[in-house]
């Protein structure tokens, strides 16, 4: 609990006055296994990141820890491909937990201070897109324009998916006998399109489910992410 109010206090007091300013929100990327000894202190940093406003945390479950005992009931292989992707674009290794702020930039999860240190760096950098996306029954609109007339990189527009929380029994593995919450459990994400950066852009996607639903408008070959929105 301890750790928790001191994370708390560090987010707050590293991006007071960055959002406020200008209100963009930071996307925090985790991927995690319920097979992995290390990650349950990480899972639990990104829940707490749920109660500061203008942060994204998404948790992407990975499959390459099931062989060792127990297999993640959340895991896709499509999240390890996302990994490995930052790791080619970044140049970094790949390892578990690992987040990703703002597409830019990776640490270990559970490293509460470096998190928040990195949140408050991507808070305070300039909005170069309006994003802003709404639903209509079955359909989600998104219009994006850039605040720059020269243009932003190109970008894709990817759609994810997520369920809010859920508590699992483990009952084999390194996490064996232990009841974990898992919280942002990403359950699908997609490529919706691409965006050329430069004039108004605008789609109209069909959504079902209950889920809560991110966009980001990333450079293309997973680059920084430019713009986020989310409705839950």
């Amino acid at each position: 609990m301890h750790r928790a109010i001191i994370f708390a206090a560090a987010i707050w007091t590293a991006m007071s006055g960055a959002l406020a300013a200008d209100d963009r929100p930071v996307v925090v990327e985790l991927f995690t296994s319920q097979g992995c000894s290390s990650c349950p202190p990480a899972d639990a940093l990104l829940a707490e990141l749920a109660g500061v406003e203008d942060v994204i945390p998404l948790a992407y479950h990975v499959d390459y820890w099931d062989y060792i005992g127990w297999k993640d009931v959340f895991a896709r292989p499509e999240n390890t491909h996302r990994q490995k992707a930052y790791a080619r674009a970044g140049n970094w290794r790949i390892y578990t937990p690992q987040m990703v702020i703002g597409g830019r930039d990776d640490v270990v999860g559970s490293r509460s201070m470096k998190v928040a240190d990195l949140i408050r760096r991507h808070a305070d950098l300039p909005a170069v897109v309006d994003l802003d996306i709404s639903r209509s029954g079955d359909r989600l609109t998104i219009r994006a324009r850039p605040i720059d007339p020269a243009g932003v990189a190109p970008s894709d527009v990817m759609l994810v998916r997520y369920a809010e929380g859920k508590t699992v029994p483990i009952a084999t593995g390194e996490n064996a006998g232990r009841n974990l919450s898992y919280t942002h459990i990403v359950t699908e994400w997609s490529n919706a399109g691409t965006w050329d950066g430069r004039t108004p852009f605008e789609a109209v996607l069909p959504l079902t489910g209950g889920d809560a639903v991110v966009v980001l408008l990333q450079e293309r070959r997973y680059g920084p992410i430019l713009a986020a929105a989310r409705l839950r």
